[in-house]
């Protein structure tokens, strides 16, 4: 096995490769942060790892068949040195469990996203007796527990923090009630804790995350509150959360829009569909009137605020005027960034035994709204042309001669920064664009008042 019997003494390495969601990433970070404690320091070359993790996801389309292959791009690596240990974690992890550690003899560990907390004496449980098993138990209230007395060491300029997990609506196209178990929130003074101690780390920006982060709820604390008062930290410049459902954007967190100075104007809002019939056979429990009165609710707040959002292309029972409701729907909120698939059936939901849409329709269909997106995309950004934009800047580029850094909206902007200008927010004027980045140039002498 090559991993020595004492991991005290910080001779071992792990490599964590994350699949999915902010989530997973969030995860893996903690994951690290819990490792470390055993140690287990973090690689990120796999070649020298002794540990090797595999975080999945299970929401698109063969993710369990990605995880095999990637098994066996693995066993490649590998094939001359010691194996290192194997462990499965997250989505894929929790829908298969027993049976990844049955069909694939070269993973040692597999653990659900809900076990996190018990990761280190899986780990030790392990090395011990080497015998293999799966940690798949829901328990986020313990995994919450577990995680606030060790610190997140993984604070950047822009950092996710989790605030609540799992999920009760059972849409029927989704897995995530079967992978992340029903909703809990974490408490709301471990959260600001959280959040204090990523802002003393040098995060400027907080992204507050959730299967259904609008849904947080913590006796009388709900996300309103929570974001009211991660506002209150000073060095925090802008607060996002992701993702939202439209049955849980409630009044209070409407109302939160006329209140920060910190919440971004970019609102994620996954629809779906533009398809009254659709949303119901989804089981979304919404209606497009419910959502173009969030919409306009918060337009009327804010003018500049701008929405993306998810759409499910040729779900069973999608017909022609079904798909031209979503284009309508696309053309009539004018969603300036937005995610879409085909659909796929998911084992275990209810959609799974549905009779598909055909594929060559469902491919065109898809073609045409993504094609309708990328011009949103496009005209939204050329409007930035000539103007200047507030950016908060996250690193350097690769090459390392310009800087990198995100609008207001999250749009990609490439500049000529430096290193000084790392975790500023700093004006930029645009003179180019793309679909999904803006180019400029830092104003001068404004640089010098920035945030």
């Amino acid at each position: 096995m090559g991993l020595r019997k004492n991991p005290n003494k910080m001779s071992q390495k792990i490599f964590i490769k994350t699949f999915g969601c902010q989530m997973n990433e969030y995860d893996s970070n903690r994951i690290y942060d819990s490792v470390k404690k055993i140690g287990f320091e973090k690689t990120d070359n796999y070649d020298d790892a002794n540990c090797y993790l595999l975080n999945t996801c299970h929401i698109r389309d063969k993710a369990k068949e990605k995880v095999y292959h990637e098994i066996g791009r693995v066993k490649k690596i590998f094939r001359s040195k010691q194996k290192p240990l194997v462990i499965i974690a997250g989505c894929v992890a929790q829908a298969e469990n027993q049976e990844m550690l049955r069909r694939e003899p070269y993973i040692d560990l597999v653990v659900g996203p809900q076990s996190y907390h018990k990761i280190n004496n899986t780990i030790l449980n392990y090395l011990k007796k080497k015998e293999k098993m799966e940690e798949t138990d829901f328990d986020a209230v313990s995994k919450f527990k577990y995680f606030s007395k060790i610190k997140n060491e993984a604070g950047k300029v822009s950092s996710f923090l989790t605030i609540q997990e799992g999920c009760d609506k059972f849409c029927h196209f989704c897995v995530v009630p079967y992978t992340r178990g029903p909703e809990c929130s974490r408490p709301f003074q471990q959260i600001l804790d959280e959040a204090k101690y990523l802002s003393e780390k040098g995060t400027k920006e907080i992204i507050l995350l959730g299967q259904n982060v609008n849904a947080y709820n913590d006796g009388k604390n709900r996300l309103s509150n929570l974001i009211m008062e991660i506002e209150k930290i000073p060095d925090i410049k802008r607060i996002r959360y992701t993702t939202s459902h439209p049955k849980d954007m409630t009044e209070d967190l409407i109302n939160v829009y006329k209140n920060s100075q910190k919440l971004m104007p970019l609102v994620h809002l996954p629809i779906q569909s533009g398809s009254d019939k659709i949303l119901k056979l989804m089981n979304r429990k919404h209606t497009i009137k419910d959502y173009l009165y969030i919409f306009e609710k918060l337009k009327k707040i804010n003018s500049k605020i701008e929405f993306s959002s998810d759409f499910i292309i040729g779900y069973p029972g999608e017909k022609d005027g079904d798909f031209e409701n979503t284009l309508s729907l696309i053309e009539k909120i004018n969603f300036i960034n937005s995610y879409s698939f085909i659909f796929s059936a998911r084992p275990g939901t209810v959609a799974f035994d549905l009779e598909l849409t055909d594929k060559k329709i469902s491919a065109q269909r898809l073609e045409m709204i993504q094609n309708k997106l990328y011009e949103n995309q496009m005209n939204r950004n050329k409007l930035f042309k000539n103007q200047t934009i507030n950016v908060l800047v996250e690193n350097l580029t690769d090459d390392k001669t310009q800087t990198f850094g995100r609008s207001e909206y999250m749009t990609s902007v490439v500049f000529n920064g430096n290193k000084e200008h790392i975790g500023k927010i700093v004006p930029v004027k645009i003179n180019k664009f793309n679909r999904t980045t803006l180019f400029g140039e830092i104003v001068k002498g404004l640089d010098k008042k920035v945030a």
